[in-house]
């Protein structure tokens, strides 16, 4: 059985879960450069990628629109860039 092959309310748990998880990877990583855990920010850095990593490969489980995503993700980074400078 493949993860495509699950339902998609399954799928789209699995992907809640990790969303959570990379989530706590990034306050973790935060701690470790704050020097609040005794993680070492190497260590954090490494579980933030496999965190992302597992985001990515369970979001393509849904089989998404990737020149939407891309497109979305484009004006999204032009808008932030914008409220860093100040434009908005």
């Amino acid at each position: 059985m493949r993860p495509q092959d699950l339902p998609v309310r399954k799928r789209l748990i699995q992907l809640a879960e990790e969303a959570a998880e990379l989530s706590q990877a990034s306050l973790k990583l935060i701690r470790a450069m704050d020097g609040d855990t005794p993680v070492s920010v190497h260590e954090a850095t490494w579980h933030l990628l496999e965190e992302i990593a597992d985001v990515y490969v369970t979001a393509l489980t849904l089989e998404p629109d990737r020149a939407a995503i891309e497109a979305i993700a484009r004006q999204k980074s032009r808008r932030w860039e914008e409220r860093l400078n100040g434009k908005t």
